[in-house]
């Protein structure tokens, strides 16, 4: 069973400017490829596969965007996972292979939509692409965030997403993968 422990992070001016960047760039790399997705519909074309999304949208635009190689690599890969995830769960949705009934009565899965700049920001670090410490966590090209009233986890994290709410308030989200006793 998966648990999510989330914590209250402080980042100093410096890196709330790169995580702000970050989210920017999470967010350009979802609202790009969610364009040319349904650009290609329209046209009655299907959608490209997630490894043909990730050489168009993240290596080569970053020959093109040099801002996008400022950021880490692995937050960009990641929302492009879960914009993949989106038009899964859509596709499964309609074809009754997921349960459930959505708020309008028909489709229980609403299809991807556009991410702002006004909504809650995220980015999802996997792997070992982060560090935690005592009170501080590490993240690649921001650096130590402070970290405040962290109880201790269970086990190893297998992700960790930064979340950025309306409020302006920053949090760290750890995924971690509980082994139940029976």
């Amino acid at each position: 069973m998966k648990s999510r422990y989330k914590y209250r992070i402080y980042p100093n001016h410096i890196q709330i400017t790169k995580l702000n960047q970050l989210f920017g760039c999470c967010r350009y790399v979802w609202n790009s490829t969610l364009a040319h997705c349904n650009q290609l519909y329209s046209n009655g074309q299907k959608k490209p596969s997630y490894v043909d999304l990730t050489k168009q949208f993240i290596t080569q635009a970053k020959q093109e965007l040099l801002w996008l190689k400022e950021v880490a690599s692995t937050p960009l890969q990641q929302s492009l996972k879960d914009l993949d995830q989106a038009y899964k769960n859509f596709f499964d949705s309609w074809k009754g292979k997921r349960k459930g009934v959505g708020a309008n009565g028909r489709s229980p899965v609403q299809p991807p939509k556009f991410k702002s700049r006004k909504s809650k920001q995220t980015a999802r670090f996997v792997g070992a692409n982060y560090k935690i410490g005592q009170d501080k966590i590490y993240l690649p090209k921001v650096g130590k965030i402070k970290i405040v009233g962290k109880r201790k986890l269970p086990a190893e994290p297998s992700s960790l997403t930064i979340i950025k709410d309306s409020a302006n308030r920053y949090f760290a989200s750890f995924v971690v993968e509980i082994i139940r006793k029976r």
